[in-house]
């Protein structure tokens, strides 16, 4: 049994006590889906570690030098063996992490990325939703900045098992939760939450407005929405559709300007579109490491003219935005 069923039942519980019965039962039953037996042959290993995990009964987990960190009280023994335990999860993206005295170096810095967000969302009493949130890791920075609910959604079973791993070690009624979803599990969604968060999934979607409108359906009246995805230079008319690959990558559709961007927004009925920050992706914030040992971001550029990718396109730039529903 994935252990994310062990701690769900909180979750599905929190959306009945809201009136929210349906979609607690559709999520249910899109979760028991996306772990049925054989959808994924690294599910049996990955459980079985989660078990062999030690425990540390006042184990905590807090925010250490950028880092999500369990701290507490373990043996050197147990200490000594978490390192090729956690490396069962390879590739570790997102992050940084630190489980008791092992540091995990992730292949994104994204810390960074949080700083550039951080300052400018106030996230204290909210509920949010983080669609595409990888391995928990901002939602455990949002938990920490002061929101009451934080439900993340990522379709790739690994990502949730990293979560799993870190949530091994917080209390049950953490109100922190990661299901095995994709966007499509907010079809039905009910406008529930203050903060609909979309980072680095825009340009994956075959139909941005879409994703946008789901994005839209999530938020009460006065939400607000956190974007952070792909863009280029240009005008209100500019938007790149790659030949094929973009810096390696399969499945990128769409990458507007900022003009473009705000546009959609205002046309799905986003008020108040506000730019917060655009940055120039770099080997100081995605790169190779020993815990993510794939390529990356140096294997995607241009070695001649690192303003381009490998296959000619503008480098990757990214926008991040909010508007208020």
């Amino acid at each position: 049994m994935l252990p994310s069923l062990m701690n769900a039942q909180p979750l599905y519980d929190h959306l009945q006590s809201l009136q929210r019965h349906d979609w607690a039962a559709a999520l249910r039953q899109q979760t028991a889906d996306a772990i049925a037996p054989g959808r994924n042959g690294h599910l049996p290993l990955w459980t079985d570690t989660w078990g062999r995990l030690p425990d540390c009964p006042d184990a905590r987990i807090r925010t250490v030098a950028d880092a999500v960190a369990v701290t507490g009280t373990l043996s050197a023994a147990d200490d000594m063996a978490l390192p090729s335990l956690l490396k069962t999860l390879h590739p570790w993206r997102k992050g940084p992490f630190r489980f008791f005295s092992t540091h995990i170096d992730t292949e994104w810095r994204s810390n960074l990325k949080w700083d550039r967000l951080a300052g400018n969302i106030d996230f204290r009493g909210c509920r949010v939703v983080d669609v595409g949130c990888g391995n928990g890791y901002y939602g455990w920075r949002m938990l920490e900045a002061g929101a009451s609910f934080v439900l993340g959604l990522d379709p790739f079973l690994l990502y949730v098992m990293q979560f799993e791993f870190l949530r091994r070690y917080a209390p049950d009624n953490t109100p922190h939760f990661l299901l095995p979803l994709a966007d499509d599990a907010l079809t039905n969604a009910p406008a529930l939450f203050d903060i609909a968060v979309s980072m680095g999934v825009l340009y994956h979607r075959a139909s941005p407005i879409e994703h946008l409108q789901l994005l839209w359906n999530t938020l009460r009246p006065g939400g607000r929405l956190v974007l952070e995805t792909l863009v280029v230079e240009g005008g209100p008319e500019t938007v790149l559709v790659p030949p094929g690959r973009y810096a390696k990558m399969r499945n990128v559709w769409f990458i507007p300007s900022v003009d473009l961007l705000i546009r959609w927004l205002q046309r799905i009925g986003f008020r108040r579109p506000e730019l917060l920050d655009v940055s120039i992706t770099t080997t100081h914030e995605q790169r190779s490491t020993d815990w993510m040992t794939f390529e990356s971001l140096p294997d995607f550029l241009d070695p001649a003219d690192p303003a381009r990718t490998i296959e000619g396109c503008p480098a990757p730039r990214r926008a991040l935005l909010t508007a208020i529903r």
